[in-house]
Protein backbone atom coordinates (compact mmCIF):
# COMPACT_ATOMS: atom_id res chain seq x y z
CA UNK A 1 0.00 0.00 0.00
CA UNK A 2 2.55 2.51 -1.24
CA UNK A 3 -0.02 5.30 -1.44
CA UNK A 4 -0.43 5.63 2.34
CA UNK A 5 -0.02 9.33 3.17
CA UNK A 6 1.71 9.40 6.54
CA UNK A 7 3.79 6.57 7.97
CA UNK A 8 3.84 6.86 11.74
CA UNK A 9 6.23 4.37 13.29
CA UNK A 10 4.85 2.88 16.47
CA UNK A 11 7.19 2.60 19.42
CA UNK A 12 7.41 -0.99 20.60
CA UNK A 13 6.70 -1.75 24.22
CA UNK A 14 9.82 -1.76 26.28
CA UNK A 15 11.36 -5.17 26.90
CA UNK A 16 10.90 -7.19 30.04
CA UNK A 17 10.88 -5.25 33.27
CA UNK A 18 14.03 -4.33 35.16
CA UNK A 19 14.58 -6.37 38.25
CA UNK A 20 13.25 -4.86 41.42
CA UNK A 21 15.39 -4.49 44.56
CA UNK A 22 14.90 -6.90 47.39
CA UNK A 23 12.21 -5.85 49.83
CA UNK A 24 10.33 -7.62 52.56
CA UNK A 25 6.60 -8.10 52.27
CA UNK A 26 5.85 -6.03 55.37
CA UNK A 27 8.65 -3.50 55.05
CA UNK A 28 7.86 0.12 54.17
CA UNK A 29 8.91 0.98 50.64
CA UNK A 30 8.71 3.73 48.09
CA UNK A 31 6.21 2.80 45.39
CA UNK A 32 8.54 4.04 42.69
CA UNK A 33 6.39 2.87 39.80
CA UNK A 34 3.02 3.15 41.49
CA UNK A 35 0.24 4.45 39.30
CA UNK A 36 -1.42 5.69 42.45
CA UNK A 37 1.43 7.86 43.62
CA UNK A 38 1.30 10.04 40.52
CA UNK A 39 -0.51 13.40 40.54
CA UNK A 40 -4.24 13.14 39.99
CA UNK A 41 -5.30 13.66 36.40
CA UNK A 42 -7.71 16.44 35.43
CA UNK A 43 -11.42 15.81 35.75
CA UNK A 44 -12.60 13.41 33.07
CA UNK A 45 -14.83 14.95 30.46
CA UNK A 46 -17.54 12.39 31.25
CA UNK A 47 -17.73 13.58 34.86
CA UNK A 48 -15.88 12.96 38.09
CA UNK A 49 -13.08 10.45 37.88
CA UNK A 50 -13.76 7.13 39.53
CA UNK A 51 -16.72 4.78 39.14
CA UNK A 52 -18.92 5.89 36.27
CA UNK A 53 -21.47 4.67 33.78
CA UNK A 54 -20.35 5.22 30.20
CA UNK A 55 -22.20 4.81 26.93
CA UNK A 56 -20.42 2.33 24.67
CA UNK A 57 -22.05 2.67 21.25
CA UNK A 58 -25.50 2.80 22.80
CA UNK A 59 -24.92 0.30 25.60
CA UNK A 60 -24.36 1.69 29.10
CA UNK A 61 -21.67 -0.01 31.16
CA UNK A 62 -20.19 0.55 34.59
CA UNK A 63 -16.47 1.31 34.52
CA UNK A 64 -14.10 1.58 37.49
CA UNK A 65 -10.97 3.73 37.62
CA UNK A 66 -7.88 3.48 39.76
CA UNK A 67 -8.47 7.04 41.02
CA UNK A 68 -11.05 5.61 43.45
CA UNK A 69 -8.22 3.79 45.21
CA UNK A 70 -5.44 6.20 46.15
CA UNK A 71 -2.37 4.49 47.51
CA UNK A 72 -3.09 5.08 51.21
CA UNK A 73 -6.62 3.72 50.85
CA UNK A 74 -5.40 0.69 48.92
CA UNK A 75 -2.73 -0.18 51.46
CA UNK A 76 -5.15 0.30 54.36
CA UNK A 77 -7.76 -1.91 52.69
CA UNK A 78 -5.30 -4.79 52.43
CA UNK A 79 -3.36 -4.09 55.65
CA UNK A 80 -4.45 -7.40 57.20
CA UNK A 81 -4.06 -9.43 54.03
CA UNK A 82 -1.24 -11.40 52.48
CA UNK A 83 -1.46 -11.91 48.75
CA UNK A 84 -0.12 -15.40 48.01
CA UNK A 85 0.77 -15.39 44.34
CA UNK A 86 0.90 -18.99 43.10
CA UNK A 87 2.94 -19.38 39.93
CA UNK A 88 5.52 -16.97 38.57
CA UNK A 89 5.01 -17.04 34.83
CA UNK A 90 4.15 -14.02 32.73
CA UNK A 91 1.13 -12.86 34.77
CA UNK A 92 2.67 -13.82 38.10
CA UNK A 93 5.77 -11.80 37.38
CA UNK A 94 3.88 -8.68 36.24
CA UNK A 95 1.11 -8.68 38.81
CA UNK A 96 3.39 -9.65 41.69
CA UNK A 97 5.96 -6.91 41.10
CA UNK A 98 3.25 -4.29 40.59
CA UNK A 99 1.46 -5.23 43.81
CA UNK A 100 4.76 -5.19 45.66
CA UNK A 101 5.59 -1.74 44.30
CA UNK A 102 2.15 -0.58 45.45
CA UNK A 103 3.11 -1.52 49.00
CA UNK A 104 0.90 -4.59 49.40
CA UNK A 105 1.97 -7.65 51.36
CA UNK A 106 2.85 -10.14 48.62
CA UNK A 107 4.48 -13.55 48.78
CA UNK A 108 5.24 -15.91 45.91
CA UNK A 109 4.60 -19.65 45.91
CA UNK A 110 6.38 -21.84 43.34
CA UNK A 111 8.16 -25.15 43.15
CA UNK A 112 11.38 -24.85 45.12
CA UNK A 113 14.53 -24.60 42.97
CA UNK A 114 12.56 -24.74 39.72
CA UNK A 115 12.94 -22.20 36.92
CA UNK A 116 10.23 -19.95 38.38
CA UNK A 117 11.92 -20.06 41.78
CA UNK A 118 15.18 -18.91 40.18
CA UNK A 119 13.40 -16.09 38.33
CA UNK A 120 11.70 -14.98 41.54
CA UNK A 121 15.06 -14.87 43.30
CA UNK A 122 16.43 -12.63 40.55
CA UNK A 123 13.45 -10.31 41.00
CA UNK A 124 14.20 -9.85 44.69
CA UNK A 125 11.80 -12.30 46.36
CA UNK A 126 13.46 -13.71 49.48
CA UNK A 127 13.20 -17.40 50.50
CA UNK A 128 11.50 -17.79 53.87
CA UNK A 129 10.30 -14.17 53.81
CA UNK A 130 8.52 -13.52 50.51
CA UNK A 131 9.26 -16.72 48.56
CA UNK A 132 7.92 -20.14 49.59
CA UNK A 133 6.96 -23.55 48.24
CA UNK A 134 3.38 -23.49 46.94
CA UNK A 135 1.71 -25.23 49.88
CA UNK A 136 3.37 -22.99 52.46
CA UNK A 137 2.49 -19.85 50.51
CA UNK A 138 -1.18 -20.86 50.42
CA UNK A 139 -1.12 -21.56 54.14
CA UNK A 140 0.35 -18.12 54.84
CA UNK A 141 -1.87 -16.23 52.39
CA UNK A 142 -5.34 -14.77 52.84
CA UNK A 143 -5.85 -14.00 49.14
CA UNK A 144 -4.74 -16.94 47.00
CA UNK A 145 -3.88 -15.73 43.50
CA UNK A 146 -3.85 -18.87 41.36
CA UNK A 147 -1.77 -17.78 38.37
CA UNK A 148 -0.50 -21.19 37.36
CA UNK A 149 -1.07 -22.15 33.74
CA UNK A 150 -4.51 -23.56 32.94
CA UNK A 151 -3.16 -27.09 32.61
CA UNK A 152 -1.16 -26.78 35.84
CA UNK A 153 -4.22 -25.52 37.71
CA UNK A 154 -6.08 -28.66 36.68
CA UNK A 155 -3.20 -30.97 37.56
CA UNK A 156 -2.48 -29.44 40.98
CA UNK A 157 -6.03 -28.73 42.13
CA UNK A 158 -6.60 -31.99 44.11
CA UNK A 159 -3.56 -31.12 46.23
CA UNK A 160 -4.23 -27.38 46.58
CA UNK A 161 -8.00 -27.31 47.12
CA UNK A 162 -7.94 -28.55 50.77
CA UNK A 163 -5.52 -25.71 51.63
CA UNK A 164 -7.94 -22.98 50.53
CA UNK A 165 -9.87 -22.80 53.77
CA UNK A 166 -12.79 -20.72 54.98
CA UNK A 167 -12.05 -17.01 55.15
CA UNK A 168 -9.54 -16.98 52.33
CA UNK A 169 -10.22 -15.45 48.91
CA UNK A 170 -9.55 -17.36 45.69
CA UNK A 171 -8.35 -15.19 42.81
CA UNK A 172 -7.98 -16.04 39.12
CA UNK A 173 -6.89 -14.09 36.06
CA UNK A 174 -8.73 -16.38 33.65
CA UNK A 175 -12.13 -18.02 33.91
CA UNK A 176 -10.87 -21.21 32.24
CA UNK A 177 -10.52 -23.55 35.22
CA UNK A 178 -13.77 -22.85 37.07
CA UNK A 179 -15.99 -22.39 34.00
CA UNK A 180 -14.86 -25.64 32.39
CA UNK A 181 -14.81 -27.48 35.73
CA UNK A 182 -16.19 -30.68 34.17
CA UNK A 183 -12.92 -30.93 32.24
CA UNK A 184 -10.48 -29.30 34.68
CA UNK A 185 -12.04 -30.69 37.90
CA UNK A 186 -11.41 -27.29 39.52
CA UNK A 187 -14.41 -26.87 41.83
CA UNK A 188 -14.06 -23.88 44.13
CA UNK A 189 -14.71 -24.37 47.87
CA UNK A 190 -18.18 -23.15 48.87
CA UNK A 191 -17.03 -21.00 51.78
CA UNK A 192 -14.62 -18.58 50.05
CA UNK A 193 -15.00 -15.57 47.79
CA UNK A 194 -13.98 -16.43 44.23
CA UNK A 195 -13.04 -13.48 42.04
CA UNK A 196 -11.36 -12.68 38.75
CA UNK A 197 -9.06 -9.92 37.56
CA UNK A 198 -8.10 -10.46 33.93
CA UNK A 199 -5.64 -7.93 32.50
CA UNK A 200 -6.13 -7.45 28.77
CA UNK A 201 -2.56 -8.20 27.84
CA UNK A 202 0.45 -10.32 28.68
CA UNK A 203 2.05 -10.11 32.08
CA UNK A 204 5.03 -8.33 30.56
CA UNK A 205 2.67 -5.66 29.24
CA UNK A 206 0.99 -5.42 32.64
CA UNK A 207 4.39 -4.62 34.13
CA UNK A 208 5.58 -2.28 31.38
CA UNK A 209 2.42 -0.16 31.33
CA UNK A 210 2.52 0.07 35.13
CA UNK A 211 6.09 1.35 35.04
CA UNK A 212 5.07 3.88 32.39
CA UNK A 213 2.31 5.13 34.70
CA UNK A 214 -0.42 4.17 32.25
CA UNK A 215 -2.07 1.03 33.62
CA UNK A 216 -3.69 -1.77 31.64
CA UNK A 217 -7.41 -2.36 31.05
CA UNK A 218 -8.71 -5.33 33.04
CA UNK A 219 -11.92 -7.31 33.31
CA UNK A 220 -13.30 -8.08 36.77
CA UNK A 221 -15.85 -10.70 37.75
CA UNK A 222 -17.28 -12.57 40.73
CA UNK A 223 -17.91 -16.31 40.68
CA UNK A 224 -18.86 -16.63 44.34
CA UNK A 225 -19.58 -13.91 46.92
CA UNK A 226 -19.54 -15.27 50.47
CA UNK A 227 -18.60 -12.08 52.31
CA UNK A 228 -20.71 -9.61 50.32
CA UNK A 229 -17.51 -7.75 49.44
CA UNK A 230 -16.21 -9.88 46.59
CA UNK A 231 -16.68 -7.28 43.85
CA UNK A 232 -15.13 -4.51 45.92
CA UNK A 233 -12.17 -6.80 46.58
CA UNK A 234 -11.82 -7.57 42.87
CA UNK A 235 -11.75 -3.87 41.96
CA UNK A 236 -9.18 -3.08 44.66
CA UNK A 237 -6.97 -6.00 43.63
CA UNK A 238 -7.22 -4.97 40.00
CA UNK A 239 -5.82 -1.57 40.97
CA UNK A 240 -3.22 -3.22 43.17
CA UNK A 241 -1.82 -5.34 40.32
CA UNK A 242 -1.58 -2.41 37.94
CA UNK A 243 -4.92 -1.82 36.21
CA UNK A 244 -6.04 1.60 35.09
CA UNK A 245 -9.63 0.89 34.08
CA UNK A 246 -11.78 -2.08 35.12
CA UNK A 247 -14.77 -3.43 33.21
CA UNK A 248 -17.35 -5.78 34.70
CA UNK A 249 -17.96 -9.15 33.10
CA UNK A 250 -18.62 -12.74 34.17
CA UNK A 251 -16.24 -15.68 34.42
CA UNK A 252 -18.02 -17.29 31.47
CA UNK A 253 -17.89 -14.26 29.21
CA UNK A 254 -14.27 -13.58 30.07
CA UNK A 255 -13.09 -17.05 29.12
CA UNK A 256 -15.28 -17.29 26.02
CA UNK A 257 -14.09 -13.94 24.67
CA UNK A 258 -10.48 -14.64 25.63
CA UNK A 259 -10.18 -18.04 23.96
CA UNK A 260 -12.16 -16.79 20.96
CA UNK A 261 -10.05 -13.67 20.52
CA UNK A 262 -6.72 -15.47 20.80
CA UNK A 263 -7.72 -17.96 18.14
CA UNK A 264 -9.24 -15.16 16.05
CA UNK A 265 -7.91 -11.73 15.15
CA UNK A 266 -5.42 -11.48 18.03
CA UNK A 267 -3.25 -14.41 16.96
CA UNK A 268 -4.67 -17.31 14.96
CA UNK A 269 -6.52 -15.46 12.22
CA UNK A 270 -3.84 -12.83 11.77
CA UNK A 271 -1.13 -15.46 11.21
CA UNK A 272 -3.36 -17.20 8.67
CA UNK A 273 -4.16 -13.95 6.84
CA UNK A 274 -0.52 -12.87 6.80
CA UNK A 275 0.54 -16.21 5.31
CA UNK A 276 -2.19 -16.20 2.68
CA UNK A 277 -1.49 -12.66 1.45
CA UNK A 278 2.27 -13.22 1.48
CA UNK A 279 1.93 -16.48 -0.47
CA UNK A 280 -0.10 -14.87 -3.26
CA UNK A 281 2.37 -12.01 -3.60
CA UNK A 282 5.29 -14.43 -3.83
CA UNK A 283 3.44 -16.61 -6.32
CA UNK A 284 3.02 -13.56 -8.52
CA UNK A 285 6.70 -12.71 -8.59
CA UNK A 286 7.09 -10.24 -5.73
CA UNK A 287 10.31 -10.44 -3.73
CA UNK A 288 10.30 -11.59 -0.09
CA UNK A 289 11.10 -8.07 1.12
CA UNK A 290 8.29 -6.50 -0.90
CA UNK A 291 5.81 -9.18 0.15
CA UNK A 292 6.73 -8.78 3.83
CA UNK A 293 6.67 -4.98 3.73
CA UNK A 294 3.25 -4.94 2.08
CA UNK A 295 1.81 -7.63 4.36
CA UNK A 296 3.34 -7.18 7.82
CA UNK A 297 5.62 -4.19 8.14
CA UNK A 298 3.15 -1.59 6.92
CA UNK A 299 0.38 -3.16 8.98
CA UNK A 300 2.24 -3.32 12.29
CA UNK A 301 4.39 -0.21 11.99
CA UNK A 302 2.03 2.19 10.25
CA UNK A 303 -1.64 1.21 9.99
CA UNK A 304 -2.43 -0.79 13.14
CA UNK A 305 -0.97 1.87 15.46
CA UNK A 306 -3.30 4.41 13.83
CA UNK A 307 -6.29 2.15 14.44
CA UNK A 308 -5.25 1.73 18.07
CA UNK A 309 -4.76 5.45 18.58
CA UNK A 310 -7.63 6.92 16.58
CA UNK A 311 -9.91 4.19 15.20
CA UNK A 312 -10.54 2.49 11.87
CA UNK A 313 -12.23 5.51 10.29
CA UNK A 314 -9.21 7.66 11.09
CA UNK A 315 -6.87 5.16 9.46
CA UNK A 316 -9.07 5.05 6.35
CA UNK A 317 -9.07 8.86 6.18
CA UNK A 318 -5.27 8.92 6.42
CA UNK A 319 -4.98 6.84 3.24
CA UNK A 320 -5.08 7.85 -0.38
CA UNK A 321 -8.46 7.85 -2.15
CA UNK A 322 -7.42 4.77 -4.15
CA UNK A 323 -6.45 2.79 -1.07
CA UNK A 324 -9.55 3.90 0.79
CA UNK A 325 -11.92 2.92 -2.04
CA UNK A 326 -10.43 -0.54 -2.38
CA UNK A 327 -10.50 -1.18 1.37
CA UNK A 328 -14.14 -0.12 1.64
CA UNK A 329 -15.11 -2.39 -1.26
CA UNK A 330 -13.27 -5.47 -0.05
CA UNK A 331 -13.98 -5.30 3.69
CA UNK A 332 -17.55 -6.70 3.31
CA UNK A 333 -16.18 -9.53 1.16
CA UNK A 334 -13.76 -10.59 3.89
CA UNK A 335 -16.49 -10.20 6.52
CA UNK A 336 -18.89 -12.46 4.63
CA UNK A 337 -16.20 -15.08 3.97
CA UNK A 338 -14.97 -15.13 7.58
CA UNK A 339 -18.25 -14.88 9.52
CA UNK A 340 -19.02 -18.64 9.29
CA UNK A 341 -15.48 -19.43 10.47
CA UNK A 342 -15.81 -17.15 13.48
CA UNK A 343 -19.22 -18.63 14.33
CA UNK A 344 -17.67 -22.10 14.19
CA UNK A 345 -14.79 -20.92 16.38
CA UNK A 346 -17.06 -19.40 19.03
CA UNK A 347 -19.11 -22.60 19.25
CA UNK A 348 -15.90 -24.63 19.61
CA UNK A 349 -14.91 -22.40 22.54
CA UNK A 350 -18.33 -22.47 24.18
CA UNK A 351 -18.84 -26.24 23.97
CA UNK A 352 -15.45 -26.94 25.54
CA UNK A 353 -13.70 -28.38 22.48
CA UNK A 354 -10.93 -25.79 22.68
CA UNK A 355 -10.56 -26.40 26.41
CA UNK A 356 -10.12 -30.12 25.98
CA UNK A 357 -7.56 -29.63 23.20
CA UNK A 358 -5.63 -27.18 25.35
CA UNK A 359 -5.65 -29.42 28.43
CA UNK A 360 -4.54 -32.44 26.41
CA UNK A 361 -1.65 -30.70 24.68
CA UNK A 362 -0.48 -28.50 27.56
CA UNK A 363 -0.70 -31.39 30.00
CA UNK A 364 1.70 -33.62 28.08
CA UNK A 365 5.02 -34.49 29.64
CA UNK A 366 6.55 -33.55 26.25
CA UNK A 367 4.68 -30.23 26.12
CA UNK A 368 7.73 -27.97 25.85
CA UNK A 369 9.41 -30.11 23.19
CA UNK A 370 6.22 -30.41 21.14
CA UNK A 371 5.57 -26.67 21.36
CA UNK A 372 9.14 -25.86 20.34
CA UNK A 373 8.70 -27.92 17.18
CA UNK A 374 5.52 -26.04 16.20
CA UNK A 375 7.06 -22.65 16.91
CA UNK A 376 10.14 -23.62 14.93
CA UNK A 377 7.91 -24.20 11.90
CA UNK A 378 6.64 -20.61 12.16
CA UNK A 379 10.14 -19.24 12.79
CA UNK A 380 11.38 -20.97 9.64
CA UNK A 381 8.57 -19.78 7.37
CA UNK A 382 9.94 -17.51 4.67
CA UNK A 383 7.70 -14.61 5.68
CA UNK A 384 9.20 -14.43 9.18
CA UNK A 385 12.76 -15.11 8.02
CA UNK A 386 12.38 -12.16 5.63
CA UNK A 387 10.88 -10.18 8.50
CA UNK A 388 14.01 -10.54 10.61
CA UNK A 389 16.01 -8.76 7.95
CA UNK A 390 13.39 -6.03 7.51
CA UNK A 391 13.21 -5.43 11.27
CA UNK A 392 16.98 -5.10 11.45
CA UNK A 393 16.70 -2.01 9.24
CA UNK A 394 14.39 -0.13 11.58
CA UNK A 395 15.96 2.95 13.21
CA UNK A 396 15.07 1.70 16.69
CA UNK A 397 16.28 -1.85 16.05
CA UNK A 398 18.10 -3.65 18.82
CA UNK A 399 19.53 -7.18 18.43
CA UNK A 400 17.42 -9.79 20.22
CA UNK A 401 20.33 -10.63 22.51
CA UNK A 402 20.25 -7.14 24.05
Amino acid sequence: MASFVSRSASSALRAASRRAPRVLANAPRAASYSLLSKPAAPTHRHGTRGVKTLDFAGTKELVYERSDWPLAKLQDYFKNDTLALIGYGSQGHGQGLNARDNGLNVIVGVRKDGESWKQALEDGWVPGETLFPIEEAIDRGTIIMNLLSDAAQSQTWPKLAPLITKGKTLYFSHGFSVVFKDDTKVVAPKDVDVILVAPKGSGRTVRTLFKEGRGINSSIAVWQDVTGKAKEKAVALAVGVGSGYMYETTFEKEVYSDLYGERGVLMGAIQGLFLAQYAVLRKNGHTPSEAFNETVEEATQSLYPLIGAKGMDYMYNACSTTARRGALDWAPVFEKANLPIFEQLYESVKNGTETRKSLEFNGRSTYREDLAKELAVIDNQEIWRAGKVVRSLRPDYKPESE
